[in-house]
């Protein structure tokens, strides 16, 4: 347990790189460990999530050879049944994404998970996969929880699945199913949200040679079987979740920021922090590979959000909220309280400690500002997201705040503190680099 000190600045400049996208690592490392041949993954994250799935692509037999901003990855084929069972440890991509990809083995496989990734729902999943022919329960083992799929392939067929519970269940699907025995038909029983990580799946399959077909806005998928994944060299892009945590430091303070490594014409849904912060009244500009921000030190422009594609956004728009001159409404969120913690209420209670004024229903989160903020100490409840969105909130409180347990952004963004200091802002701890 490493507590961190951020104290009052208002003043930040310089440039950063965008740390590499935690969810195109773990994507492009399933896809190669797939793949019949060598695949390069250039600019890969180190985290506690990818070293998860790293973990368990080389439990289904894959190969991993680790270099500074490269790695090989030798996939497998047929695929091996993991021999102990897989530490998912709190990731729930690589949770979700692996039961499907684990049934395509001869043999069972055990993956066990802990902390917050016992209270979130896998059984959507596990009833689709039984639907294909795939058998798994959910578990316990050793005090832990724990799925096991019985093994012997997935055959393929029809089956139907919620799009509101969770992104990832039907990017584990489009993992596994181009290597049914006949093809597979995935029907949505609700609207999809998180439209856009399926988009990212369905790119990396692409460009390993992997395709799925898409009707109807994502009300129906199917995947031809018998497909072959071919290896493919690719570059991991910077993370526009991630770095939307420095873009709204930098709005809440006088600035001039550049963070580097973030392309703009990709598929990350997340880019529509840029809009957002239009939105606010922040000045920037876009460009090529980067986005430089200027803010002024004075009050935003409250924000309206609908946040059923984006909910990675939503503690960073928080924290941008409590600096804002009026009300500011962020809807489509009650999936939040399914996160590493249950966000809706972190937010309230641990920006409520810093003095903001913020109401949570089921669904929505309403933030009164503008907000006299002043220091505190805050416990993230072990979740990365809030552990910067606090951050970025302190930068603009009287005094000093400490964040317990800060050691948690090493789920998705081990560098962050590291940043902020690189652009002026005085904090006390925070080497959490991999």
């Amino acid at each position: 347990m490493v507590d961190v000190i951020v104290k009052k600045n208002g003043k930040l400049s310089g440039e950063v790189c965008a740390p590499p996208s935690k969810s195109y690592t773990q994507r492009m490392l399933i896809a190669s460990s797939l793949s019949i041949g060598e695949s390069k993954i250039s600019n890969p994250l180190l985290s506690d999530d990818t070293e998860a799935t790293l973990r368990a692509v080389t439990a289904i037999g894959a190969k991993v050879a680790k270099e500074e901003g490269c790695w090989t990855v030798t996939g497998v084929s047929p695929l091996e049944n993991a021999k102990v069972p897989i530490d998912c440890g709190e990731s729930g991509a690589t949770l979700r994404f692996m039961i499907p990809v684990v049934a395509l083995a001869d043999d069972p496989s055990t993956l066990i998970f802990h902390g917050s990734l016992g209270r979130r729902p896998i059984e959507p999943l596990l009833k689709s996969l039984s639907d294909l022919g795939a058998k798994g329960h959910r578990k316990k083992l050793g005090g832990k929880d724990a799925v096991t799929m019985e093994g012997g392939g997935i055959l393929g067929g029809e089956t139907s699945i919620p799009g509101d519970v969770s992104s990832q269940f039907i990017s584990g699907l489009m993992f596994a199913c181009p290597l049914a025995k006949v093809d597979t038909e995935i029907t949505l029983t609700s609207p999809l949200e998180s439209v856009d990580y399926v988009t990212m799946t369905e790119e990396v399959l692409f460009k390993h040679g992997v395709s799925v077909e898409i009707y109807d806005h994502f009300k129906r998928i199917v995947i031809p079987a018998n497909q072959t994944y071919k290896p493919a060299n690719l570059k991991v892009p910077g993370d526009f979740s991630s770095s939307a945590f420095l873009l709204a430091a930098a709005a809440i303070t006088t600035s001039t920021v550049i963070v580097n490594n973030l392309d703009y014409k990709g598929v990350q849904g997340d880019k529509v922090i840029l809009g957002i912060l239009k939105q606010m009244g922040v000045a920037g500009k876009v460009c090529e590979n980067s986005v430089e921000l200027n803010g002024t030190g004075n009050p935003l422009e409250p924000l309206t959000i609908d946040a059923k594609n984006i909910p990675d956004l939503i503690p960073a728009c928080a924290a941008l909220a409590c600096f804002a001159n009026g009300t500011s409404k962020i809807s489509g969120a009650k999936r939040l309280r399914l996160k590493e913690s249950d966000r809706l209420a972190t937010l309230h209670s641990e920006l409520g400690k810093m003095g903001a004024n913020l109401t949570v229903d089921a669904d929505s989160l309403i933030v009164e500002g503008p907000s006299r903020l002043h220091g505190a100490v805050v416990d993230p409840h072990n979740d990365h997201r809030i552990a910067m969105a606090c951050a970025v909130a302190a930068l603009g409180a009287e005094g000093q705040t400490t964040i317990l347990n800060a050691g948690c952004v090493r789920k998705s963004y081990p560098q962050f503190f590291n940043h902020l200091k690189q652009l002026g802002a005085e904090i006390v701890g925070g080497q959490f680099d991999r």
